[in-house]
């Protein structure tokens, strides 16, 4: 593996479906272009599941919208990544009750390229893993943690970890915003 905690991430740029109430989407402003570019000086919480239509993505990413306003607070844009379509995200964030709302982009990386250069590609299945990247302002991939299809993942260990990365200093483990650093 050559993507490292500290080496510079993959850039990126797909068409993505953006944040905000699904149902109030047209053709017309429903969709943008985003690149990794858009984020430059911010900290940014990228992650990647397997498909839409599916049974644990959706409380994942229902609870990263329920903790966005954590994120934004940190200065930290969320982005949620997936091989699906970006008409798949907008069928799926319209049908799906707990997503109409969600107030960060969905990412359509429908060639996989976005995921294979982050290495969590699965080629048996064709989709992304349970990844997920926070990168700081200067584009360095400073925590990442790739979990199973099975296994969701627990925003409020993301934010601790952002939390304790943004003091740039020594946190102990378990340790919390607001706790005592070691230096």
């Amino acid at each position: 593996m050559s993507l490292l905690v500290g080496k510079k991430a993959p850039s990126f740029e797909s068409i993505a479906l953006r944040g905000g109430d699904a149902t109030e989407f047209s053709p017309d402003n429903a969709f943008i272009n985003l690149k990794n570019d858009d984020y430059i000086g911010k900290w940014v919480c990228l992650f990647f599941y397997p498909l839409d239509f599916t049974f644990v993505c959706p409380t994942e990413i229902e609870d990263f919208g329920k903790h966005y306003q954590e994120f934004a607070n940190l200065n930290c844009e969320v982005i949620a990544a997936s091989t699906d379509s970006h008409f798949s995200h907008l069928a799926w964030r319209t049908s799906h009750p707990g997503l109409r709302k969600l107030p960060y982009p969905m990412l359509a990386d429908f060639t996989g390229n976005v995921a294979k250069n982050f290495e969590i590609y699965k080629d048996e299945t064709g989709y992304a893993l349970r990844g997920l990247y926070l990168i700081n302002p200067e584009g360095a991939i400073v925590y990442s943690v790739i979990h199973p299809e099975a296994v969701g993942r627990s925003c409020n260990e993301v934010l601790r970890v952002l939390n304790a990365l943004q003091t740039g200093k020594l946190t102990p483990c378990n340790w919390e915003a607001g706790q005592d650093t070691i230096n």
